[in-house]
């Protein structure tokens, strides 16, 4: 058993962040010092939406470039991290919730490599990741509360010195962004979802965390998919009563992403 590890959320924003200097990468450079080493990392990421749960069992996962149109530079980055089997069997035999199984073909897409980049640039911590089940019955998608439920089974993982990092973003709405401009304006409804959520965050309010859609009219706007909003829901469910909540990066980029990042313990 390790040091109980601390849970982290990241808006991880465009994949653009990986060769950007800017206060986003600064401040999750900065994080990574600041954080206990950690015997593993398990990334619950945006980018990973499956039937069922999963977790990469491989030995040695591979850098998943997965996005379009970006410079060629992107595409050349690797992170070649050590996988982490014997913690990711681990979590198959954790959830009663649900059944999670190994998967051996998916690797380590942007959510997770992009930050972790920036994060531990040596890449020498074991890192596995965890699927978003995204499966839909009657055309309605697996309903916020499974997922907490699901992620608050997984609390023992922090006592084995493993760190568990959602990677998302809790706005994204792509339709509204504006893709020339990092720095755009972020538009009202944008700003107000976001205070909405830090509010309800730094209070532990997590039944409006989970039933959203009733945090005003700006709900559908800021979450119009589930998947960038699903992490955040994975980081709450593990917090411990009285369990401190620190944000260490807060903002916009291209209008409609918000950027906030906390931390857990």
């Amino acid at each position: 058993m390790g040091e109980k590890m601390p849970v982290l959320f990241i808006g991880h924003g465009s994949p653009m962040n990986v060769i950007l200097e800017n206060g986003f990468t600064r401040s999750l450079a900065a994080w990574g010092r600041r954080l206990p080493r950690p015997r593993a990392i398990m990334v619950v990421s945006a980018h990973w939406l499956t039937a069922g749960t999963y977790v990469t069992c491989m030995d040695r996962p591979r850098t998943i470039h997965d996005f379009y149109g970006f410079p060629d530079e992107l595409y050349a980055i690797t992170y070649p991290s050590p996988g982490s089997p014997l913690e990711a069997q681990f979590v198959t035999g954790a959830g009663r919730k649900a059944q999670i199984q190994c998967n051996r073909d998916w690797g380590l897409d942007h959510g997770a490599w992009s930050v972790l980049k920036h994060l531990y640039p040596e890449a020498d911590i074991p890192v596995f990741e965890m699927s978003l089940d995204y499966s839909f019955n009657d055309w309605h998608p697996k309903p916020l509360q499974y997922h907490y439920d699901l992620a608050a089974e997984l609390a023992e993982l922090r006592r084995r010195g493993i760190l568990i990092i959602g990677s998302g973003n809790i706005v994204h709405n792509l339709a509204r962004i504006d893709f020339r401009n990092m720095a755009a304006e972020p538009p009202p409804w944008a700003v107000e979802f976001d205070e909405l959520a830090k509010g309800n965050l730094l209070s532990g309010n997590h039944r409006d965390l989970i039933e959203f859609q009733n945090m005003g009219r700006s709900a559908p706007l800021a979450v119009p998919t589930l998947d960038h909003y699903l992490p955040m829901i994975y980081v709450i469910a593990l917090q411990e009563e009285n369990e401190p909540l620190t944000f260490t990066h807060e903002g916009f980029q291209h209008g409609s992403i918000s950027m906030r990042c906390f931390q857990i313990g």
